[in-house]
C-alpha cells in the first residue's frame, strides 16, 4: 500500500506562516489583505468552495469582499465588475469562482483582472510569466501540488511526468511548471489513443481530467507518485483510490490532497500581492 500526500497536514504549515505575514502586515502598515471573491450563479460545490476559501481566510485574518452575481449575467457585466475590483486600492486579490455558466466568455472574465491581483493565477500575464520563468503568480492548483512534492522530496529532474487534462488553469501550468524542474512531460487529453500505454510509463501521474475514477490501478507505474487533482461529487476523485493505491509509491487523496494546497497557495499569494501594492502606495 502507498503512502499519503496528506495536503492538509502541508497546507496548515503553510497557512500558519500566513497567519504570522498578515499579522506582520497588519502591525506595519495598518493594512490587512483584502481577497474578492466572484461567484456567478448558485451551483452548490461552486458556493461550498467559494465559502471554504472566506472561511480560511478570516482565520488567517484576511479580510473577504464577496461578489454574487446571477447565473444569466452577461459577459460584459461579469468583466465590469472584475474591472471595478482591479481598479479598487482596498482589493489586494481576486478570485473568480470557476467554472463559470457556459454562455460566458470565461477568457474574457479572467483577462479583466489585473495581474497584479490575478492571486489564482488565471490570466494569460501569469501563466506567460510562470512559463518563462519571471516573476509573476502561479496557477494556484498546480502551485499546490509543486509544493506538496516539494514538502514530500519528491525528486523530479530527469523524471517522466504525465499529465492527464490540458485546462488553462490545471493541466497547461502544471504540465509547465514540472517542465521547469527538469522533468520530461507529457500531455495526454481526451483524444489521445491507448491512453493506458501513457500513464504505465509516467513517475510522476497527474490525474486532472475531471472525471470520477478514471484512472485506475491498471493504468500506474508501480511505484509511481499520483496526484489526483480531480473532485467530483461524492468526494470522488480523478483517480481510482483504492486500485492505484496498490500499485503507487506516494498519492494524494481526496479530499484532504491538492484541494487544501489550493487554498494555502490562493492565501500565500494575496498576502504577497498586498505587500506589493501597499509597498508602491
Amino acid at each position: 500500500m502507498s503512502r499519503l500526500l496528506d495536503g492538509t497536514a502541508v497546507a496548515s504549515r503553510i497557512v500558519e506562516q500566513v497567519t504570522a505575514d498578515v499579522a506582520k502586515l497588519k502591525a506595519d502598515t495598518g493594512v490587512a489583505p483584502c481577497l474578492a471573491t466572484v461567484l456567478v450563479g448558485a451551483d452548490p460545490a461552486s458556493v461550498t468552495y467559494v465559502r471554504m476559501k472566506q472561511n480560511r481566510s478570516a482565520k488567517a485574518g484576511i479580510g473577504s469582499w464577496h461578489v454574487e452575481l446571477s447565473e444569466t449575467v452577461t459577459t460584459a457585466t461579469l468583466v465590469a465588475s472584475l474591472t471595478e475590483l482591479s481598479q479598487d486600492p482596498d482589493v489586494h486579490g481576486i478570485l473568480l469562482q470557476h467554472p463559470v455558466p457556459p454562455h460566458i466568455d470565461e477568457r474574457a472574465a479572467f483577462e479583466a483582472i489585473a495581474p497584479a491581483k490575478d492571486v489564482d493565477g488565471v490570466t494569460m500575464h501569469s501563466f506567460a510569466a510562470m512559463a518563462f520563468g519571471e516573476p509573476g503568480f502561479v496557477s494556484a492548483t498546480p502551485g499546490g501540488i509543486l509544493r506538496l512534492l516539494d514538502e514530500y522530496e519528491v525528486e523530479l529532474a530527469g523524471r517522466h511526468a504525465v499529465v492527464v487534462g490540458r485546462s488553462p488553469i490545471l493541466g497547461k501550468p502544471v504540465g509547465m511548471l514540472l517542465l521547469a524542474r527538469d522533468a520530461t512531460v507529457t500531455y495526454c487529453h481526451s483524444k489521445t489513443a491507448d491512453l493506458a500505454s501513457y500513464t504505465r510509463q509516467a513517475d510522476v501521474l497527474i490525474a486532472a481530467v475531471g472525471k470520477p475514477r478514471f484512472i485506475t490501478g491498471d493504468m500506474v507505474k508501480p511505484g509511481a507518485v499520483v496526484v489526483d487533482a480531480g473532485y467530483n461529487p461524492g468526494n470522488v476523485g480523478d483517480v481510482d483510490f483504492e486500485s492505484a493505491a496498490r500499485q503507487a509509491g506516494l498519492i494524494t487523496p481526496v479530499p484532504g490532497g491538492v484541494g487544501p494546497m489550493t487554498i494555502a497557495v490562493l492565501l500565500e499569494q494575496t498576502v504577497a500581492a498586498a505587500k506589493r501594492q501597499l509597498m508602491r502606495r
